[in-house]
């Protein structure tokens, strides 16, 4: 169908989207979107498994998703601004039933990792198991990308302008997530994501930043802050046979575990020819051993 030109989201020119333009507008309008996808995605994973009506975080969330479309289409600010506050605000007092449950991060190739069809509901699939559910933020792989670009200038052979383009995407990305993060701060539930540079930082002490095929070094920045937060217990994720997720991802278990013993991760492969029973069968016994842990720290 070579008729129909493909729309290709990506920072290295893979395609070149004739007839399809980038413009400022849209740009403000994606970052906006963005933003409310992450505040969505955090605010109702950690409020879900402790709901006390039941249903009444998804209904608060269908709620919020109606209202703010109309600021996507039309972005003022203020309204922005205004929206992700009480957000924050709605489902940090939504009623709650205080209990301990374990907690599991989702991580792994960016697809496969977001998209429930391509996870076989992985989020459902895990709460269903009584645990809460912690999946990162999607700009925070957008702040990787543009980060690449510097410690390609500083130790590679990238170049100046890459850089400053790095640079200057990280400072606008941040500008629009800064009332985000400073509402969740302020909650009593949330928290806010931390930076780019202290993800690679924290990366830094396992492997180099120089490994950024794919999700690169970022995958394990991110198991490493969701243990380090209190997220003992990760699924890694990944189609099958995706080298970087197997090097980076698999590859660095080992390591991540000797750093913190305590670490409880289960690298899942999604395929068509894989069994969905192989895979919820591990999960399972990833969730088993976190309740587990939950029992020994109790008992302690």
């Amino acid at each position: 169908m070579e008729q129909i030109p493909v729309i290709s989201l990506n920072v290295v020119g893979l395609e070149e989207n004739p007839g399809f333009k980038i413009s400022l507008p849209m740009a403000h309008r994606v970052i906006i979107a963005a933003v409310y996808g992450d505040l969505f995605q955090r605010v109702l994973y950690a409020s879900r498994p402790y709901e006390k009506v039941k249903g009444s975080a998804d209904k608060l969330y269908q709620k919020w998703r109606e209202k703010v479309k109309e600021n996507v289409r039309n972005p003022k600010m203020s309204v922005f601004k205004k929206n992700v506050r009480q957000i924050v605000s709605d489902f940090d007092h939504l009623p709650r039933v205080e209990k301990k449950i374990p907690k599991v991060g989702v991580v792994g190739e960016i697809l496969v990792k977001y998209h429930p069809t391509a996870n076989n509901n992985l989020v459902k699939v895990l709460e269903k198991e009584g645990v809460e559910v912690t999946v990162p933020d999607l700009i925070d792989f957008c702040l990787y990308c543009s980060y690449n670009s510097i410690y390609k200038y500083q130790v590679l052979s990238g170049t100046a302008s890459a850089k400053r383009n790095g640079q200057l995407a990280i400072r606008i990305i941040e500008h629009y997530r800064k009332n985000m993060k400073r509402a969740l701060n302020e909650s009593v539930h949330f928290h806010a994501p931390s930076t780019i540079e202290k993800k690679a930082h924290k990366a830094a002490e396992l492997i180099s930043l120089g490994n950024q095929g794919g999700e690169g070094w970022f995958l394990t920045a991110e198991m490493m802050e969701l243990i380090e937060s209190g997220v003992e217990n990760i699924v890694c994720v990944q189609p099958f046979a995706c080298l970087p997720n197997h090097v980076m991802g698999k590859g660095m278990i080992k390591p991540i575990r000797r750093k913190y013993p305590k670490a409880n991760i289960a690298p899942i492969d999604y395929d068509p020819g894989d069994s969905e029973v192989n895979q919820i069968n591990r999960i399972k016994l990833m969730v088993e051993t976190a309740w587990r842990n939950i029992e020994k720290s109790d008992a302690v």
